[in-house]
């Protein structure tokens, strides 16, 4: 049993006050491990649980955060940006469901929870060499609750490609647009559409594409309405953020 519900059970039994349980929530909103902090009222503060950026960690120490955050209440565990042998830890570790998707470079700890979104976000890319980003967000946002359509390799170099996707275009509640080069996707999504575009610039293209700038510029500056833009190759923020959108 965790230390918040067994607290909670406390209070149902008349052990422990209301305030006196409130009181103990409010003094430990985090747990120090050492290694980190780890955030166990992150939940409570903005509805989903802190989320463990992987790349930079050693696999014990994925492995000690992740088994912080479980004991602090959080029955499912999003890490982002790991490779195969950090996977590999983690799926060797005890007491967890692990599920690895190596194309997003994700690894998620218990179950996908059903989808409880007002309607669907709709994840598109220039080309195949942008799937790897949109993975990422996609599984952010099925993480969080929200049922998802992929639309892969529709750029505006066979724009006929995207066209013929319209309907799902136009039923989308939010689009994430993941592209790099010039970055034109997302301006054409915006014309197309009455919902948000968040526009993914991503490090895909030749030397003047400077790992990803030249598409975050363009994005930046695009004509069209209603587009807003993430960091380059930031999947996981364009996914977390279509999720939160689709929850209002």
């Amino acid at each position: 049993m965790t230390d918040t519900k067994k607290l909670l059970e406390q209070v149902k039994t008349g052990e422990l006050s209301v305030d006196e349980a409130l009181l103990q929530l409010k003094t430990k909103p985090f747990e120090d491990i050492g290694i980190a902090k780890v955030d166990l009222h992150r939940n409570i503060r903005q509805g989903a649980a802190e989320v463990i950026y992987g790349e930079g960690k050693t696999s014990e120490q994925i492995c000690e955060i992740t088994k912080a955050l479980r004991e602090g209440g959080c029955d499912k565990v999003l890490i982002t940006r790991i490779d195969d042998a950090k996977a590999e830890a983690l799926k060797t570790a005890e007491g967890h469901v692990f599920r690895y998707y190596e194309a997003a470079r994700l690894g998620v700890i218990g179950d996908f929870p059903e989808p409880d979104g007002k309607g669907k976000i709709l994840v598109v890319t220039g080309g195949t060499s942008d799937i790897p980003i949109a993975e990422e967000a996609a599984v952010t946002a099925r993480f969080h609750g929200n049922e998802v359509e992929c639309l892969y390799d529709v750029g505006v170099a066979g724009i006929h490609r995207l066209l013929s996707y319209t309907e799902q275009i136009m039923e989308a509640t939010v689009i994430v647009a993941v592209a790099g080069m010039e970055g034109a996707l997302a301006s054409v999504l915006g014309g197309l559409t009455d919902k948000p575009v968040i526009a993914v610039p991503t490090s895909v293209g030749y030397g003047t594409a400077f790992g990803g700038l030249t598409a975050l510029l363009s994005m930046l500056n695009s004509c069209a309405s209603g587009v807003s833009v993430v960091n380059i190759d930031n999947g996981f923020g364009a996914g977390y953020l279509a999720g939160m959108i689709n929850h209002i």
